[in-house]
């Protein structure tokens, strides 16, 4: 397989830099087999049926995104410079690994001001990141960062516009409980509480897991055969609740269907062969592509990925690469809006 496979052509027009409101309001494309049906998320309660299983991934982003102004004595006197900060994981030892623009304007050991309340030491510069070792910690911390921070928007909405206000509500899930993430599960950011309480009545149950969605999410893949990228690793948990309530959902018949490739990838990593669920906790890169062999996903809800990206590749395996460039292209026409602030994508295989 190489990369060119899993390129398309999308106008920039459909990158959407908004999401649509109410959250539900969003198109939906249902590709069951070879059949497209186009939709709204909100005829879920329609399409999905009693006894099928949503996994929810209920990571919730922090504010990563940091503006700063590192100071230095020079032979001319004291010289600020702005330093733009992306928080991308804390660190065993305290310190928060980070991308920083300029990165080699920074020197270890000299600060950076982001706030009254917060700044940082630099620990640490190798490998195209830094350490940072920040003057707070605990709910300080947290309260210090939600009053400096920015949400971590895609790097393609972000070409196109600055986070503001409004960002902190859409670019969260409204189950988001566990912070962590510096990215969205964002196929869902489309459920609002009446969704939720129509699926609820319907009969549709649902199971919370924790995939901690890191920056590497926006990785290019940069080798022409796709089997030898590496992917990055993020933190992951499913709980013993969570794997039985899978387990007795697939004994009954009933379909498991993440939302989202994060929650996906989290289950299929905690599955067994014979796709009994597992307890588990840890750091997972799995990598789908085509030729993998599902364990647990019946069905995905996932919004409409970038070209030459491993989630096209993993959607692929579900589906078929022949059959999402098919999907892919009906989208493109139909003028489905991309990415993730986007429209959503039920795929059945």
């Amino acid at each position: 397989m190489k990369l060119s496979d899993f390129d398309f052509d999308l106008p920039e027009g459909l990158i959407a830099t908004r999401p649509a409101r109410p959250r539900s309001s969003a198109r939906l494309l249902v590709a069951e087999g070879d059949r497209i049906r186009d939709l709204h998320v909100r005829d879920l309660v329609d399409v999905l049926r009693a006894g099928d299983r949503l996994i929810l991934n209920n990571t919730k982003v922090i504010p990563a995104r940091l503006s700063g102004t590192r100071r230095r004595t020079t032979g001319q006197g004291e010289v600020a410079a702005a330093v733009e900060v992306t928080l991308l994981e804390p660190q065993a030892d305290g310190t928060w690994s980070a991308l920083a623009k300029p990165l080699r304007k920074l020197k270890e050991g000299e600060t950076v001001t982001f706030s009254p309340q917060l700044s940082a030491e630099v620990a640490e510069i190798a490998e195209g990141q830094c350490a940072l070792r920040f003057n707070l910690s605990g709910e300080d911390f947290d309260a210090a960062l939600s009053e400096a921070g920015a949400m971590p928007l895609p790097p393609y909405i972000a070409a196109l516009r600055a986070p503001d206000e409004a960002d902190r509500e859409d670019y969260q899930t409204v189950f988001a409980r566990r912070s962590g993430a510096v990215a969205a599960p964002t196929a869902s950011l489309h459920f609002d509480e009446p969704l939720l309480a129509a699926l609820r009545t319907k009969g549709v149950t649902f199971t919370e897991v924790t995939l901690h969605v890191g920056a590497g999410t926006f990785l290019p893949v940069k080798v022409e055969d796709v089997t030898t990228h590496r992917m990055h690793a993020e933190w992951g948990e499913v709980t013993e609740a969570a794997a039985a309530e899978i387990n007795a959902t697939r004994a009954m018949g009933g379909r498991i269907i993440p939302v989202g490739t994060t929650a996906l990838r989290l289950i299929e990593s905690a599955a067994a062969q014979d796709g009994t669920m597992q307890p588990w906790e840890g750091a997972t890169d799995i990598f789908i592509y085509p030729g993998y062999r599902f364990r647990v996903t019946d069905a995905l809800m996932t919004n409409f990925h970038l070209p030459k990206s491993t989630l096209l590749m993993l959607v692929s395996a579900l589906m078929g690469r022949e059959r999402i460039m098919r999907i892919y292209r009906h989208a493109v026409d139909e003028r489905y809006r991309f990415f993730s602030y986007g429209d959503a994508s039920l795929l059945i295989p």
